[in-house]
Order: structure tokens, then sequence, then C-alpha cells
């Protein structure tokens, strides 16, 4: 399986909203290894970070103490689950409920200056992504919700997606998804940046509860309740076959769009992903006990899939969250207009269903799958 893109599309690259000193810090980390079919990419995120540098400063000196000052009065609801599980699904449609506040595609993007820079850089953005995601066909636009892991890899170096940018060093990376083997000083200024970012995000909001999708975040549980020991928790799982062939989509698609660097061959790929699944869910069953009782529902995608409403009554029923019945409307009329949505399907050679089966035994005890 080879992977697919154009060296010239520089557009789709999330290191060009990044604060221009984590940039820096990204491309000291990596010794500025960026390979030169991709120099007209790194240009370009240079170029545009460095043109939103001012808004950032303007929108600090403006805006930065009011932030610090806004008050998180209801803990966020975080959807989890493993890329490929349906998350944004579940996002899309749990953000039609107007009393909760999300992450736009805007603000990941540019979370520096999403406040002054909206009138400037938003057709910038809305231009720069296409009108449907690359590996599925669902709808992209600057204002409809997105993971906020975008907006943290903004800010730090310490995110997963800059391990798409940086390929080479995807492993490394993707240790700031189970934060382990990670010093306690880095967890702290994780910590820091992600406060700071969801304090912007309900200020931005006029105060409203956030909900935020994060797929990474299925392994911080025990992080993100030191933050907010209230938090609820929506986690959603599919089936380990189904994750394994959509992911390798997925990668084959997405990583030659956001790289500088040459990209691994997919065999690399496959095993840095299926080790990463492995280290995520393993630290998920570990810590999901932690979350107190009733602010943790758990949702099985194909369940989910084939009645969407009622796993959504189910989560504000089990989480004790108002609001269903004023949004049933929304959510019946969004269900209604994806409804002609294919999910892929895929043919399963014997042996790669062993290895899966063999690596993911644990997950498929965990959630009920059967080989």
């Amino acid at each position: 399986m080879e992977m697919e893109g154009n060296v010239f599309d520089v557009v789709y690259e999330p290191l060009a909203g990044s604060n221009f000193i984590n940039l820096l810090h990204l491309l000291v980390q990596n010794r500025f290894r960026v390979s030169i079919r991709y120099m007209p990419r790194m240009l370009y995120a240079t170029t545009l970070s460095s043109i939103i540098a001012p808004f950032r400063i303007v929108e600090r000196l403006k805006f930065g103490k009011a932030i610090q000052q806004t008050e998180i009065k209801d803990s966020p609801i975080f959807i989890i689950g493993h890329w490929r599980s349906g998350t944004t699904y579940l996002h899309n449609l749990l953000s039609l409920d107007k009393n909760l506040g999300y992450c736009s595609t805007f603000c990941s993007v540019i979370p520096g200056a999403f406040i002054v820079g909206e009138k400037m850089f938003k057709p910038v953005v809305t231009a720069s992504i296409p009108e449907k995601r690359p590996m599925d066909d669902v709808a992209m636009g600057a204002d409809l919700p997105q993971e906020e892991e975008y907006a943290i890899g903004a800010f730090s170096p310490y995110a997963y997606y800059n391990g798409w940018c940086f390929p080479r060093n995807m492993e490394f990376y993707n240790k700031f998804v189970c934060m382990e083997n990670v010093s306690q000083k880095i967890i702290e200024e994780w910590k820091k940046v992600y406060l700071y970012l969801l304090k912007k995000l309900t200020f931005h909001t006029n105060g409203k509860r956030l909900l935020l999708k994060n797929p990474s975040h299925t392994a911080r549980i025990k992080i993100l309740l030191e933050m907010f020991p209230d938090a609820k928790f929506i986690h959603i799982y599919r089936n380990p076959y189904q994750i394994y062939f959509s992911m390798m989509k997925f990668m084959r698609i997405v990583v030659p769009r956001y790289c500088v660097q040459r990209p691994p061959k997919m065999e690399e790929i496959e095993k840095i992903m299926m080790d990463l699944y492995s280290k995520l869910y393993r630290k998920y069953l570990k810590e999901r006990e932690y979350i107190p009782k009733g602010n943790l529902v758990e949702i099985k995608y194909e369940d989910f899939i084939l009645h969407p409403l009622d796993g959504i009554e189910r989560i504000y029923t089990d989480l004790s969250l108002d609001g269903f019945k004023e949004s049933e409307e929304e959510f019946k009329r969004y269900i209604s207009s994806q409804a002609n949505f294919k999910t892929s399907t895929y043919e399963m050679d014997d042996n790669i269903k062993e290895k899966i089966y063999r690596e993911w035994k644990f997950a498929f005890d965990a959630f009920g799958y059967e080989k």
C-alpha cells in the first residue's frame, strides 16, 4: 500500500497556523530536517505563521487578561475514542445543541488569533480546506466542529499531529498521547497550554459549556480529571478490524498532505499505528476507573450508526445533561441528511486478520468483539 499525495499541495499544512516560536521549536526538535521536495510547504507554513504573528500579539494585548480571568464554570464534555471510531459524526451531532460551545476548524487552525483575525484569516482557512475530507467524504468547513489537538499542536510541540507533519519522528510525538515516559515538567507545561486554550474557547463562546472531541484524550483521562474533576466523557468504540483498515487508509491519504519530511514506508507506519492503538487502549482501560460514576457513557459505533438518535438520548440521560428535547429536531434533521452516507468496506486477508487479533486481542475482549 503506497502513500497518496501531491507534494505541491501546500495549503493543507497544519504548521501554517502555528505560533512562530513553536514552529522554530519543532524545527529544532527535528534538527531542521525538512525534505527538499516539501520545502514549498514549509515555506508556506513559515510565511503564514509570520503574517499571523502580529495578530497574535494584538489578541494577547487586547484579550489576554480577560481570557486568563475566564472561569470554566461547567466542566467540559470530552468525546473520546480511537481515530476512525465515529467521533466526528458524534461531535457534529452533539454540537447542534446550542447550549454547548465547541472548537471550530477555524479556531483549531489559527488558535492564536481567531478572535481578532477572523475577518482576515477565515477566508484563507476556508480556501485551504476541501469541501469534504479526502479520506471519507465527511463535510468540512471553517465553522464546523474540529478536534482541538490541532490547536494544541500550534501552541506546543507536545501534540499528536506534529508527528504527521514530521513523520520521521512520529514515535516521539506519539508519546504525548499517552504521556508516558514524559517528564512532569512537560505534562505541567501541556496542562498550562491546554487550560489557556479552553479558557479562550470559553471566552469566545460566551461561557458555554465546551463539547470537545479529541481521540488523543482517550489515553489522558487521569490528566484531564486532574484539571476538571467533574468532566463528562463519551467514549465511542468500534470493531478493531475496521479500525485497522480505516486507519491505514486514513494515514495513507492524510500524512502525505501534512508532512514536511518524506514519510516512512507504510510497513513502518502500520507498526507505529498498531503500537499506539495498544498503548492508548491499555491506558484507557486502566484509567477509566478514575471517572466518577455518572460521568462516563460508552457507545458502540455499530449500534450508534444504526440508531443515532437513541444513542444521543442515552448520552443525555446517562450523563444527566439538559437540552435533548430542545435540540431533538435539529438532531433528526442532521441524521436524515447523513442517511445516504456510505462507510467503506474492506476485504480482509486471513494473515492480516490474524495479526490484528493477535496484537489487539485485549481490545476485542474488553469491548466484546469476536475474532
